[in-house]
């Protein structure tokens, strides 16, 4: 269908809200063009970069890349085939009870592995005293291996999650039929279950490996020297953005292609045929009994205690210890800038949402499915990355034009901040939206047409009474993922602003890892929220 000029029109501030979105991206792959006189300073800064430290980034950031991504397939593989395929007493509450390890941000577990582990902590200064032992007796926390297990456990419930979709509503028929042509269980769960499961597996090995190469948190508390901290020290320690930016571009290549291979492997996953699980006896879960048991216990017990029960025990250690210690009397500022800042970012982010999902409902042709497309484009994209996309055009425009003061207006302000907020996080809430919105039959709109209802009425008095549990659904989602941002919050927040995340890094990098422990389960404790709403619509589909 042909736009009409009318809608053309109206469709101006949708693109400008997209391009308002992507501009940090489009900076980003623009800091090639040879647009200014820092061209060949960037130019030398990558040469001397590639001839001594890039080379180690790009390694250790590959070989953290392929061992997560290893450790997280098999672990979130292993416990969704355990719920999924089997029966065993807590079944139902292991379901759940893997997911919690969702709301706790991989530099929480680093932080809380580190007070408990290293040679200070109570854990070793124990064993010492109690044996009489001397030295290290444990391996260094802050190493390559220690950030492999931090996010393994921290990221395997995205494996975890898609597999056991996969498994229980598709597996169920075929399992059924491969019984039927005689096939024992074993044969049936190796060939027809887990390579039904491969595709969801794919996708979420994606999504893991998207979170590990966009961390900061902890790769730098560690002192990983990954792709992600050269980031850092080209922009930071160098000084110089458009180098910054241009290996910015090489990690924003990997992601899409990432992003790629995870669109791809969800499309694969629709192959199979859609219904309940078949209903006989020999279809459900398989009973285990004895050693197998036991096996089935500990397969979904040890992730959920790394992932989640020991960092929260790690971290209230301190807080039990000595109250007097914990920074209670800012706190609450520190609560107060995270909830605002969230908060507005949330009701921002949703009003763009409800705007670019009902401008696609109306008008689904090519022109607003791209721009729709544009705006979405920074969800993917690492915090560093989009810092760096959102000041080189601000820096542009401050050289050029400094009387405009737009330096001023962006870099440490709240109008900075939530800016970079919603270029990553809006595209969560608009895919909340869309979701929301495909529950609603198109039939209504036509209804509404019929009675002479125009485009605002239909959006106030039809859509928007079927859309408030999606519209707050995409709100949580989108608070919850501002107060847990590190990267851009560090570097664009207001001056005297420190968030909950800000400082319990801050807290943590100073070593004082006892008071870091208090914002830390702050964290913790909103990010509970959206997991346990997404573990009550999983039971109720079940």
């Amino acid at each position: 269908m042909r736009p009409t000029p009318r809608f053309a029109f109206r469709s101006v501030p949708l693109i400008l809200f997209a391009g308002f979105l992507a501009l940090p991206v489009l900076a980003v792959l623009a800091s090639w063009l040879p647009v200014g006189p820092g061209d060949e300073q960037a130019g030398a800064i990558l040469r001397e970069m590639a001839a001594t430290v890039l080379p180690g980034y790009v390694g250790t950031t590959l070989w953290l890349s392929l061992l997560v991504g290893l450790g997280a397939a098999v672990v979130g593989m292993g416990t969704a085939a355990a719920v999924t395929l089997f029966d065993f007493p807590g079944r139902r509450t292991f379901e759940w009870l893997l997911l919690l390890p969702l709301a706790m941000p991989a530099y929480v577990t680093a932080y809380a592995y580190t007070d408990f582990l290293q040679f200070s902590g109570p854990l070793q200064v124990g064993l010492r005293n109690t044996f009489g032992l001397e030295g290290r007796l444990l391996p260094e926390v802050r190493s390559l291996g220690g950030a492999v297990w931090v996010f393994i456990f921290s990221l395997y419930p995205y494996v975890y999650l898609l597999a056991r979709t996969a498994l229980g509503e598709r597996a169920a028929h075929l399992m059924e039929a491969a019984r039927l042509l005689g096939a024992p269980l074993p044969r049936r769960i190796r060939a027809v279950a887990l390579p039904l499961a491969r595709p969801a597996v794919a996708a979420g090995v994606a999504l893991v490996l998207m979170e590990t190469m966009a961390d900061f948190g902890v790769a730098s508390y560690f002192g990983i020297q990954t792709f992600t901290t050269g980031i850092y020290k080209a922009w930071l320690s160098m000084d110089n953005r458009i180098a910054a930016a241009q290996l910015a571009t090489m990690l924003l290549f990997v992601v899409m292609v990432l992003l790629h291979l995870e669109q791809r492997a969800q499309k694969r996953m629709r192959f199979a045929a859609k219904g309940g699980r078949a209903g006989s006896a020999e279809a459900q879960p398989l009973a285990l009994h004895g050693a197998r048991r036991w096996a089935a216990w500990a397969v979904c017990t040890l992730p959920v205690l790394m992932g989640f029960v020991a960092p929260v025990l790690f971290m209230l250690r301190p807080l039990a210890a000595d109250w007097s210690v914990l920074p209670w009397e800012r706190f609450m500022e520190w609560a107060w800038h995270s909830v605002r800042l969230g908060g507005i970012t949330a009701a921002l982010a949703v009003a763009i949402a409800l705007a670019l999902a009902f401008a696609v409902r109306r008008q689904p042709d090519t022109v607003t499915r791209g721009v729709v497309q544009l705006a979405s484009v920074g969800y993917a994209v690492p915090g560093a990355v989009i810092v760096v996309g959102l000041l080189l055009p601000v820096g542009w425009l401050q050289a050029a034009m400094p009387q405009w003061g737009v330096g001023a207006l962006v870099t440490a302000t709240a109008f900075g901040i939530v800016w970079a907020y919603l270029v990553r996080f809006c595209a969560v809430a608009l895919q909340s939206m869309q979701s929301g919105y495909a529950r609603i039959p198109p039939s209504l709109d036509d209804s509404a047409r019929m009675l002479g209802i125009g485009s605002p009425g239909l959006l106030a008095r039809v859509h928007w009474p079927l859309l408030k549990r999606s519209t707050a659904a995409a709100a949580l989602l989108v608070f919850v993922d501002v107060m847990k941002e590190l990267p851009a919050t560090m570097v664009l927040r207001p001056f005297n602003s420190d968030t909950l995340a800000v400082v319990a890094y801050q807290l943590a990098r100073d070593e004082r890892l006892g008071e870091a422990a208090l914002p830390s389960l702050a964290l913790v404790a909103v990010g509970l929220v959206p997991v346990i709403l997404l573990s009550r619509t999983l039971r109720s589909r079940g």
